[in-house]
């Protein structure tokens, strides 16, 4: 097995691996190399073919794939390194890479690792749905991919469980493909997916969406031949007498994305649990000095444009990383979700720089203020006209409002 040494190590070809790529080959690092476990790079995007894609990032409306080539060209003319069909089998502390391809195995001895890995979706197992495992119950992603990769019509007769962005994309794409999609059925009390996405991808094409109302069986030995849905109660259990059999040969989940980071908690990455994701500071550092967590291995995004921003910053700080202008601060001020906020990201800060607070609110609400405060005092505030779970907000953070010491705590009032 022979041994190789890289400056800065990218996991993923996704949008968030080529965009942090790009932008380390910007900040003046030479030695840049993406590991990609499929045979070409683009991640996701490769199946997304709608657009709507880039609208903050270039301004214009691109597909998936569209997308995607604007960073692979851009990183290919600055010659940058890529290994494809290679997949990352384990990664330490130190930093150090145990990557297999059809030319063996091989260890990389990184000085910088971005992990940027994505996400994965939940499958039927993973929310113990009841019923057999007959033909015709896909992810909604799995589905995505047959039809615009693979020219496979999974279904005729459609149901979606969950109303998360994809099942929602999926319910126009099945329909526009000559399928009958019977109704999205949302365990919540509203949808996961973005507002744009219920008028376009369903009210456009009405198809309805049954608020707190879930699948609680699946019926079929062979091929699925229909579900049994429930209106649910507040503890999202399912109200009796209101169960009703629904005839259909598919059904699609769409009931929510796990980061990928089986990697990450192999090498101790301290890892945080209303995220799924790595807990980082403000230059977006993991636990590990010298890896640095990005894009939806990080927290779901709602859009790729912002992966990508999030992204590009964690290039630059790898960059900064090799070159020891950054190092890991000896004292952070912890951030905490208050009342309303479901999460905030980086989970700790440094004081020494600005830096952009993510946030996810708990429930829909109009009109509302987000604060930043240290104890009683107001670090920072942004007012909102329309907050949704679906929709990520960003709040700019000024560094000498930073405490030295104490935390912060992030709230919607």
């Amino acid at each position: 097995m022979k041994t190789i040494k890289r400056d800065l190590v990218i996991i993923g070809g996704g949008p968030a691996g080529l965009s942090a790529a790009v932008s380390a080959r910007q900040n003046g690092c030479d030695d840049v190399l993406i590991i990609e476990r499929d045979r070409i790079l683009g991640g996701i995007l490769n199946q997304c073919i709608h657009d709507g894609f880039g609208l903050h990032r270039f301004g214009e409306a691109l597909t998936g794939p569209e997308y995607a080539q604007r960073y692979i060209d851009e990183y290919e003319k600055m010659k940058g390194d890529v290994m494809l069909g290679t997949i990352v089998l384990n990664m330490d502390a130190n930093r150090n890479l145990l990557v297999s391809s059809r030319k063996g195995f091989t260890k990389i001895e990184a000085r910088a690792i971005i992990l940027a890995m994505g996400c994965r979706e939940r499958t039927a197992g993973a929310i113990s749905l009841p019923g057999t495992r007959p033909a015709g119950v896909y992810t909604a992603g799995a589905a995505q991919n047959f039809i615009n990769l693979q020219n496979i019509m999974v279904g005729k007769r459609v149901v979606i469980m969950g109303s998360g962005d994809i099942g929602l994309i999926m319910a126009r794409r099945m329909t526009l493909e000559g399928a009958k999609v019977e109704g999205v059925f949302e365990l919540l009390p509203y949808s996961s997916g973005l507002p744009r996405n219920i008028q376009q991808c369903l009210m456009d094409y009405d198809i309805p969406l049954h608020l707190s109302t879930s699948v609680v069986k699946i019926h079929g030995k062979e091929r699925l031949t229909g579900v049994t849905v429930a209106c649910m109660d507040e503890k999202f259990q399912p109200i009796p007498g209101t169960e009703r059999d629904v005839p259909c040969d598919t059904l699609l989940l769409s009931v929510g994305l796990i980061p990928e980071n089986e990697l990450s908690r192999g090498a101790q990455v301290a890892i945080e649990p209303r995220t799924n994701g790595a807990s980082v500071d403000d230059t977006l550092m993991t636990s590990i000095p010298g890896v640095f967590s990005c894009g939806n291995v990080l927290h779901v995004h709602d859009l790729a444009d912002s992966v990508s921003e999030e992204s590009a910053l964690a290039g630059q700080f790898a960059v900064s990383y090799l070159g020891g202008n950054i190092t890991p601060p000896v004292k952070k001020v912890p951030i905490q979700p208050g009342d309303g906020v479901r999460y905030v990201l980086p989970q700790a800060v440094s004081g020494q720089r600005d830096f952009t607070l993510s946030l996810r609110v708990a429930s829909p609400s109009r009109n509302r203020i987000v604060t930043v405060k240290d104890g009683e005092k107001e670090v920072a505030r942004k007012k909102i006209v329309r907050l949704h779970p679906a929709e990520m907000i960003h709040l700019k953070v000024k560094a000498e409002k930073i405490p030295e010491s104490g935390k912060l705590e992030v709230s919607v009032a």
